[in-house]
This record gives structure tokens, C-alpha cells and sequence, in this order.
């Protein structure tokens, strides 16, 4: 049980929560583009900073906090935890309705604060990117990548600054695969297939080939590896929809596939020797790391499939902050993705870093207590994030519990079209809400 939370936790960061509460238009609607940005900060300001970061993420937060403190005197920053990432949502949610009870910056999916940006209430980043005194300079001289920075953008502007990421990739048993002779680990949705039915077979069907965690990652990236972005122009009962549908479907059918069902993260039965490899966040392989312990080896690589998802939230800022506050909050924001920063970060907590110098660094390479920072450069080399756009995080949401139905049949031995059909009601319902 205890594991179970732990890894909700930390895994929380893979799903883009939807809901933003309509708002009305504010009298904070400056644009920072017209408001003068601070060379220098010459007098005490603080910065209020919402976030969702439990455990090592919060403490490791923190000392980085401290460290840029130290540096910059003149600067607090008020670290100020509102819980999960539900209730931070909510937390923000309820206070857009009162914009000056608003923090100075906060974490967030962009898909939050929708309304928020429609209404004027968040800072447009890019002059402070630009400036050379509180920024970089320009987005090239941030070094931060490109897909990471375009996921934090709300109708083409850059409102978000990437932070903590993660992507998807594949965990597999090692000892397993060698038990059963697989020699080649799947790079693509083919052969995860056919390595998944082989050691259905071999095991005796004891052992489950693969699984996904999020099923909603696995409809959206199945459609972009056919060709199809995530929008509302989507035919959920399409022939390429049903292909994506139904090949997780007939694996289940077969008995090589498996969802994660009440479990909600397949990292439990792959400890415990029941599924031989699963999908899912990268910021989960500490979890994974301890279910494992001694019993057996295991690895990770690429997700199958040309394309991974990335996932975590950006740090935006609001309007009614004081020109002094914006100018420190981006001080702190640009220290936090550093390169220096981010290797503390991800070695501590297992996301990715969004500096592209210190994926590359050797300090991050050769982390030895965990898998992935050996394998990052490979599995980042095609990112894809859900569109932002209006309800799409609703309908990327509401794809869960659909997939959930369709595959619940398909467990049953049913045909699937029923559920199918139910389901494109329901996604087109969430596109038009």
C-alpha cells in the first residue's frame, strides 16, 4: 500500500489534469512585452512559488531554493506546497476568480490555465527570455529543448518555462528476456507484440508479455504514429482509430496485453514477475528500482513507436506580480533550469532534464543508481505532448475511462464496436463541453 502511494506520487506528473475555471476579464491585463523588465534587483522582493512536489522532489526544491538564495540576496522565495496536482488545479482554479490572492509563479499544465491566458492573466515569457540582464538572451542561448519549450506554449505564446519532465519508456525484465531468449528488445508496437506473445507462450501464459500505464498516452501516440495529430477532427470509430484500439485490444483478448486496471501502475505485477514489461514515466524508475530489489535484473529503453510522449509541468507567472517580482521570479525560474540545477534535479528525482548540456553532461550520463540517463538522448529523439488547445486535456482525459470500457470487453472475450461507438460519444462530448 505504502508503495502504491509512493508511486501515485511521483507518477502524478504524467497526467494532464483538465478542468480551468471560467473566469472573467480582470483589470490585470498588462502585458509584459509593454512593461519595462528590471536590470537589477536593488531591493528585497519576494516571490511566491505554488507547487506539487512531495517527498525528495519538495526537499530537493528546496535546497535549490537555498542555493539561489544565497546567491541572490535581495530574493526570497516562499515555497508554498498546495498538495497533489488535483489540488493545486483546484487551488488555482478557485483563486483566477480573486487575481491578487494569485502566487507570483506556480507549476502547472498549460491546459490549466487556458482561460487564464485567454483573460490576459499570465506574463508572456518571451521578452524576458530575450533579455540578456534576467534571461538568456534568446531561446537558443536557454539551451532548453525546443519540443519542451513549444509544449509550454497557449495559441503560440510562450507563457511556460519546462521544469520538471519526464517521458515515456519501456521497463523490461532482463533475466526474463534472457530466460526466453528474446536478444532483441522491441523498438517498435510490432515486435513488443510478438515479444509479449512469446513469452506469454514460453511462460506457460503465466507471464504477461507488456502493458501501458496510461492509456490515454497509448490512444494519443498510437494515432501520431499513424499519421494522426490529437484534435477534434479525430474519428474515434475511424478504421485508424479502431486499428490503435484494437491491436491493444486483441493482445488482451489473447492474453500477452494487460491494462493496469485497479493496480493503476503496471510497475507493481512487473516487480512481482507477472508482466515481463510495461510502458510508462520515466520519473517512475526509483519506484520500480525499489518494488524490483534483488530478484531480478531489469532495464529500460526507448518506448516503442516512433514517437514518446513528454509529460510534467512548466512554471508560469501572473500578471498582477510587480515588475520586480516578474524580474526576480524569471531569475529564479532561469536558475532552476540551468544546467547545474537540472543535473541535481533529475539525479535526485528521476525527471528528465530540459537542459539539453545536461542530458549530455557526463555527471548526468554516468549516474549509475538508475537506468535511464544512460538511455535518455535515444528515447528523446521524437517528443510529442498533447496540443493545447481548447478542451483538449478534457478529451485527452476522458480517453482514460474509455479505453478502460473498450478493454474491459475485450478481457471478456466481447466484440468491441459497441464500446467503441459509446466512446466516440463520450470523446466528442469533451471535445465540444
Amino acid at each position: 500500500m505504502k508503495f502504491s502511494k509512493k508511486l501515485t506520487m511521483a507518477a502524478v506528473a504524467t497526467l494532464a489534469l483538465v478542468g480551468t475555471a471560467a473566469c472573467s476579464k480582470s483589470g490585470n491585463s498588462s502585458s509584459s512585452s509593454s512593461e519595462k523588465i528590471p536590470s537589477k534587483i536593488t531591493k528585497k522582493t519576494t516571490v511566491v512559488f505554488w507547487n506539487a512536489m512531495p517527498g525528495v522532489q519538495g526537499s530537493t526544491l528546496k535546497q535549490l531554493t537555498n542555493e539561489f538564495e544565497k546567491k541572490n540576496p535581495k530574493i526570497t522565495v516562499k515555497l508554498e506546497n498546495q498538495g497533489a496536482y488535483n489540488d493545486l488545479q483546484a487551488k488555482i482554479n478557485s483563486t483566477l476568480q480573486s487575481p491578487n490572492n494569485l502566487p507570483t509563479i506556480t507549476q502547472a499544465y498549460p491546459g490549466w490555465l487556458w482561460n487564464a491566458a485567454q483573460n490576459k492573466m499570465l506574463v508572456n515569457m518571451t521578452p524576458y527570455i530575450n533579455n540578456k540582464n534576467v534571461g538568456w538572451g534568446s531561446a537558443k542561448a536557454s539551451d532548453i529543448r525546443t519540443e519542451l519549450l513549444d509544449g509550454a506554449k497557449i495559441k503560440g505564446t510562450q507563457y511556460g518555462i519546462p521544469f520538471n519532465k519526464s517521458i515515456e519508456t519501456l521497463t523490461y525484465n532482463k533475466t526474463m528476456f534472457k530466460k526466453y531468449g528474446i536478444k532483441k528488445v522491441p523498438t517498435t508496437m510490432e515486435e513488443l507484440k510478438d515479444v509479449s506473445e512469446t513469452i506469454y507462450k514460453k511462460s506457460n501464459h503465466k507471464v504477461v508479455g507488456a502493458g501501458f500505464d496510461s492509456l490515454s498516452n497509448y490512444y494519443t501516440l498510437g494515432m501520431k504514429d499513424e499519421g494522426v495529430n490529437f484534435t477534434d477532427k479525430i474519428n474515434f470509430s475511424g478504421s485508424t482509430s479502431k486499428k490503435v484500439l484494437n491491436f491493444y485490444a486483441d493482445g488482451i483478448k489473447k492474453g500477452y496485453f494487460r491494462v493496469a486496471g485497479s493496480e493503476h501502475y503496471l510497475s507493481g505485477p512487473f516487480a512481482n514477475e507477472k508482466v515481463a514489461m510495461f510502458v510508462g514515466t520515466s520519473a517512475g524508475e526509483g519506484f520500480v528500482k525499489q518494488g524490483v530489489g534483488n530478484k531480478f535484473t531489469y532495464d529500460v529503453a526507448p518506448r516503442p513507436g516512433k514517437y514518446t510522449m513528454q509529460q510534467g509541468t512548466d512554471i508560469y507567472m501572473f500578471n498582477h506580480a510587480s515588475a520586480e517580482q516578474k524580474a526576480a521570479a524569471f531569475k529564479y525560474i532561469k536558475f532552476l533550469v540551468s544546467k547545474s540545477s537540472q543535473i541535481k534535479w533529475a539525479n535526485a528525482t528521476g525527471y528528465i532534464p530540459v537542459n539539453t548540456s545536461a542530458i549530455e553532461s557526463s555527471e548526468y550520463k554516468n549516474n549509475k543508481s538508475i537506468k535511464l540517463p544512460a538511455k535518455l538522448e535515444d528515447a528523446m529523439k521524437n517528443l510529442y505532448s498533447v496540443p493545447v488547445a481548447k478542451n483538449s486535456n478534457a478529451a485527452y482525459n476522458q480517453l482514460n475511462s474509455i479505453l478502460q470500457n473498450i478493454f474491459a470487453a475485450a478481457q471478456k472475450g466481447q466484440n468491441t464496436n459497441s464500446q467503441i461507438n459509446t466512446g466516440k460519444q463520450k470523446f466528442d462530448a469533451a471535445w465540444k463541453q
